[in-house]
């Protein structure tokens, strides 16, 4: 990470009771089912753009929303591997003169399984809990968040936590769900990740800008700078710790999550960061699929490159991400100091050099691992074959003296 990123002298944050978050939240499962790859991206209940919400007096000001000062970009959607069953909320994405809001929530299928009866028909704890989880967050750091003081991150983090703690308990409470004392320790009451950053402008002549990273569970948040490329700014909750690409190769529990039953840590992170940068905040669908960590930030910034405005950027995304991806996947975007165009002139040169020394290698030598294994397998069905073939015109003579099988 570069040192314009780097926090000044904060460090990641546990709140009370972290120890026994830790502990109990060990056992849960990332839940979500593989299912089939979609064959085309464009179905409409696959692709839900994110617009219009709720807003602050702070965020509702029409001054604020053109002033050229914020963020100049944005875009989220929410893909669903099937129509209106999605586990994924849709993305919060908001801006504003000196603000800026994106997160993700994922709701945890294989933990948060039961299927409750609601008004609106039969839904997964995984799917209540997301979107639960994402208006209440979406409200409070909405309220927390202004131009005129720094926010407190440990203390915003505390309100996070118990709003979403109560929140969930007050859901399940009126679901009027039965309980069971058979529950297995992998399943919990309406759980889901959180991953978001808010921006808050630090110093306007000089683009700096102060990120806070609130974080629960394996969902993540991105910065991309057009020097150094994509760098990760929250730590995956995961049992089995790893970095990216261990964490791609393995399939590890979530240690730490939402949840209506049991007691969860909201992880804080501040960093510094400098315009022009995108904030990027991603469920696991969007970048655990790809065949490293650079081909996520490859992906992002060729579908970039390979756009004309921000609207055939997010459609590019989502189609490659559909292509590839076997869970829901939800992004928000947010661009600080440049445009689209802007962006993807800045983007070039970064596109180009991971493309060159990164992608187009590792896509070319998996290619020729695929042709090996194949002509390998092809060689063995063959050495098979001739086997087979070879000892029945061999076995008679071999087994002359034997005599017959039915004589014994």
């Amino acid at each position: 990470m570069s040192e314009q990123q780097d926090a000044e002298g904060v460090q990641d944050e546990m709140l009370d009771g972290d120890a026994a978050a830790a502990t109990d939240s060990e056992t849960l499962e990332d839940g979500a089912s593989v299912a089939e790859t979609a064959a085309d991206a464009n179905v409409a209940p696959m692709q839900v753009g994110i617009t219009g919400a709720r807003r602050s007096a702070a965020w509702a000001s029409a001054a604020l929303d053109v002033s050229p000062a914020g963020p100049t970009l944005s875009f989220g959607f929410n893909l669903q591997k099937v129509p209106d069953q999605g586990e994924d909320s849709d993305p919060i994405v908001r801006d504003g003169r000196e603000l800026g809001l994106v997160g993700v929530f994922d709701g945890m299928g294989g933990a948060g399984g039961t299927v409750y009866e609601t008004p609106d028909g039969p839904r997964t704890g995984a799917y209540l809990a997301s979107r639960v989880a994402r208006d209440v967050v979406e409200e409070r750091m909405l309220a927390l968040l202004d131009p005129d003081w720094n926010l407190d991150g440990l203390a915003a983090a505390r309100d996070v936590r118990q709003s979403v703690k109560s929140a969930l308990a007050e859901t399940l409470t009126a679901l009027n769900a039965p309980t069971s004392g058979l529950r297995s320790r992998l399943l919990r009451a309406l759980p889901t990740t959180m991953a978001i950053m808010a921006l808050q402008r630090r110093e306007p002549r000089r683009g700096r800008w102060a990120g806070h990273l609130f974080w629960s569970g394996d969902s993540r948040v991105y910065v991309f700078n057009p020097g150094t490329g994509a760098h990760q700014l929250t730590r995956d909750d995961l049992r089995d710790r790893g970095d990216a690409l261990v964490n791609l190769r393995q399939d590890s529990l979530v240690s730490n999550a939402m949840s209506a039953d049991t007691d969860f840590v909201v992880h804080h992170h501040q960093v510094e960061l400098t315009a022009p940068f995108l904030a990027v905040a991603a469920t696991d669908g969007c970048f655990g699929y790809v065949r490293t960590p650079i081909h996520f930030e490859h992906l992002v910034l060729a579908s970039l490159r390979d756009s004309n405005d921000t609207e055939s950027w997010s459609g590019l995304l989502q189609q490659r991400i559909a292509a590839i991806t076997g869970d829901d996947a939800s992004m928000a975007v947010l661009g600080v100091g440049a445009d689209q165009a802007e962006f993807r002139e800045l983007f070039d040169a970064r596109t180009q050099e991971i493309e060159r020394r990164c992608v187009v290698p590792l896509d070319e030598l998996e290619a020729e691992v695929s042709a090996a294994e194949q002509a390998a397998a092809e060689a063995r069905r063959r050495h098979a074959a001739l086997q087979t073939s070879l000892w029945a015109a061999y076995k008679p003579e071999y087994e002359r003296y034997l005599g017959r099988e039915e004589d014994r």
